[in-house]
Order: C-alpha cells, then sequence, then structure tokens
C-alpha cells in the first residue's frame, strides 16, 4: 500500500495543534449535474441507508435518475450570490472560531472546515494539515445530537483517511453536544431575542432532521439525544407543556421514520385550534436546504394551507455570535493538556541538525 506522506518532510516544520469543524456539506451548484454526484456520494454511505448494498445498488440507479433534477429545483429556490447557505454559514462559523482560538493560542492552532460529503473534503483538509505540522488534532462535527448517520459517519472518514497516511495525528473526537449548557443558553438567548422582535407564538416546535425508527431500535441515542435537548431548552426558556413541542422532518421511502412527523403536525395543529406556531431547528448549527426551504417554504404552506394563521422561522444559530462563542468554549475545553511545540526558530533548527546527523 502507498502512504499519503510528505516527500520533501523538513524536520524544522513548525508543530501544531489542529481543529476541523465538519458538516454535512452542499452540491457545488444548484444543477442536475452537481446534485447528482453530491447524492451519489451522500446516498452511497452506509451508515445513511442502511439498506444491504446489493439490493441499494439498484435502488440508488433509480433515485439517480429521478432526484437529481428535483434536488436542483429545491437548491435554486435557497442559492444565494455568495453560494450555498450551508457553506456560505459555515465558512463564517470558521472565520469567527479561527479568530476566537488565535487570540488565546496564537498561531499553533490550525482551524480549517471540512465537509462529509463534497467539498471542501475532510481528506483534503486533513491534507493541508499534516502539510502545516498539525500533530494533535480535534474534530468537532457540527452535530450536537450524535447519530450513526452523522457523527458516526464523519468517524468513518476520518478513519478512511488515516488507513492511508503514513503519520496519524493524536485524535480527539467530540461525538456530540446535546446537553452542553453554553450550547442550550446560546439557543435561549437566540429565541429570546427574535421573541422580543416578533412576538410570541400559540407554539414553539423545536424540528429536528429525522432518521428511520429502525434506527432507535437498534440502539442510535439521536431520537433521545433531540428530546433531552428540547427539554433543556424549552426549560431555559421558561415554557410550559403545551407551549412547545418536538417534531422531525425530512423523512424519505416507505418505513417509518421517528414521529410526531413535522409535515403531518403543520397540517394537524390549525384543526386544534393553534393558530401562530414558531419553529426553530436545534439539530441544524446552520441553515441549510432543510430549515429554508423545507420548513420556511414547505411546511410553512403546510400549515397556511390547514387554516394556520402566522408561521414564524426561528433562523439557525448560524455565525451568531453567542454561537461562537459557546462553540469556542467547547473546543476550548477539549484541548486542554495539549500545547503547541516549541517552534523557535533555535529549536527548528536544531531539530533539523539531529536528523541530519542521523542520517
Amino acid at each position: 500500500m502507498a502512504y499519503k506522506g510528505q516527500p520533501n518532510f523538513d524536520h524544522r516544520q513548525p508543530r501544531r495543534i489542529g481543529v476541523l469543524i465538519t458538516n454535512l456539506g452542499t452540491p457545488d451548484a444548484p444543477e442536475t449535474g452537481a446534485l447528482r454526484r453530491y447524492l451519489r456520494e451522500f446516498l452511497s454511505d452506509p451508515r445513511v441507508v442502511e439498506v444491504p448494498r446489493f439490493i441499494w445498488f439498484f435502488i440508488l440507479k433509480v433515485i439517480l435518475l429521478i432526484r437529481p433534477p428535483r434536488s436542483a429545483h429545491a437548491y435554486k429556490r435557497v442559492w444565494t450570490e455568495e453560494g450555498s447557505p450551508l457553506l456560505v454559514h459555515s465558512e463564517n462559523q470558521l472565520k469567527g472560531i479561527r479568530e476566537r482560538l488565535q487570540k488565546t493560542c496564537g498561531d499553533d492552532v490550525v482551524v480549517k472546515l471540512g465537509m462529509r460529503y463534497g467539498n471542501p473534503s475532510i481528506a483534503s483538509q486533513l491534507q493541508e494539515m499534516e502539510d502545516e505540522g498539525v500533530r494533535q488534532l480535534l474534530v468537532l462535527p457540527l452535530y450536537p445530537q450524535y447519530s450513526g448517520s452523522t457523527n458516526g459517519s464523519t468517524f468513518d472518514a476520518l478513519a478512511k483517511d488515516f488507513t492511508q497516511r503514513r503519520w496519524i495525528p493524536d485524535l480527539r473526537f467530540i461525538s456530540h453536544y446535546p446537553d452542553y449548557p453554553p450550547y442550550i443558553q446560546a439557543m435561549a438567548e437566540h429565541i429570546r431575542a427574535f421573541r422580543e422582535n416578533n412576538g410570541s407564538a400559540d407554539k414553539l416546535i423545536f424540528s429536528y432532521h429525522g432518521v428511520p425508527k429502525r434506527y432507535l431500535l437498534n440502539g442510535d441515542p439521536y431520537f433521545c439525544e433531540c428530546h433531552k435537548t428540547s427539554r433543556l431548552l424549552a426549560a431555559a426558556l421558561g415554557l410550559s407543556d403545551e407551549q412547545w413541542m418536538t417534531t422531525f422532518q425530512s423523512r424519505f421511502g416507505r418505513e417509518e421514520w421517528l414521529q410526531p412527523y413535522m409535515d403531518a403536525t403543520m397540517k394537524s395543529l390549525p384543526g386544534d385550534g393553534v393558530k401562530s406556531v414558531q419553529v426553530f431547528c436545534p439539530g441544524f448549527s446552520a441553515d441549510c436546504l432543510e430549515t429554508i426551504e423545507e420548513i420556511d417554504m414547505e411546511n410553512r404552506g403546510y400549515f397556511e394551507q390547514a387554516g394556520g394563521e402566522s408561521f414564524a422561522y426561528i433562523p439557525a444559530l448560524n455565525a451568531e455570535p453567542v454561537h461562537l462563542d459557546a462553540l469556542t468554549q467547547l473546543i476550548s475545553e477539549n484541548l486542554q493538556g495539549w500545547e503547541g511545540g516549541d517552534n523557535a526558530g533555535s529549536t527548528l533548527e536544531a531539530r533539523a541538525a539531529r536528523a541530519e546527523r542521523l542520517r
């Protein structure tokens, strides 16, 4: 096996700490070809679709003929002049976290952004980090609630890359943070600020991305962690049980997914006397197709068509200062005990000299 390495490795290279934040990913453009490439990579992940590969191979071929044009149309509705909303917000998060960490750690910390699917890929960012001397690596997937299909899949991508890499860094992996107090407080402050400017509603809906119910029955903690986040957030906001609820969105296929379903809930609430709702998505660290198009457009339509009078989507935390402060605190706590190397010029020269004498 040929391992990835640094053919021109220089012992004068500084040794640094790396922080890699990751998210799901996005197509390169709102076009059928780009969507087909993206969906092929995404739906080929056995963590995402737990179906025997032989059977799924034929199903996927059909999906890749039918779904890309529809998905391209949906992405066109949310695409901005800067590009994909998820990538734009993620890059702003990267910038904010990097600025905060450099104030306390200086240039000893390298901060990068990698996407599980699409660009910039996790593998490309790991290579850049190795080239910059990263020997201790902290990875933070921006999925607060753990699921094998998201956080687990991110670890798979790291492990796959490391099997081909000659020098593996010390590794720390933040697998979840559903009850992290600064994260809960950041969401609470964000929602309170929205309500101060826009008023409240009959009910506050916490909507999370769904997964098949089978995953829960097989031991995936995602369902429980979503409910824990909702409960803690409702408590932080001082809400009674009647003022909020948890739902799950984005299902596809015929099997049962986690319930209650968001779309069915929006269609039924007006008939139950709920005339105004506000929706927030605690599992999405950044706005994307699933929040902008699916929630603020599609589900808004369901609610209004069923007789609802007021629907308001509360944006994701994105690059809000309270969010960046919480994420930076989470990262800093997990960096405890790691210190940047002695990168003084004299130290690096002495290291190179010792290496040369050993040749």
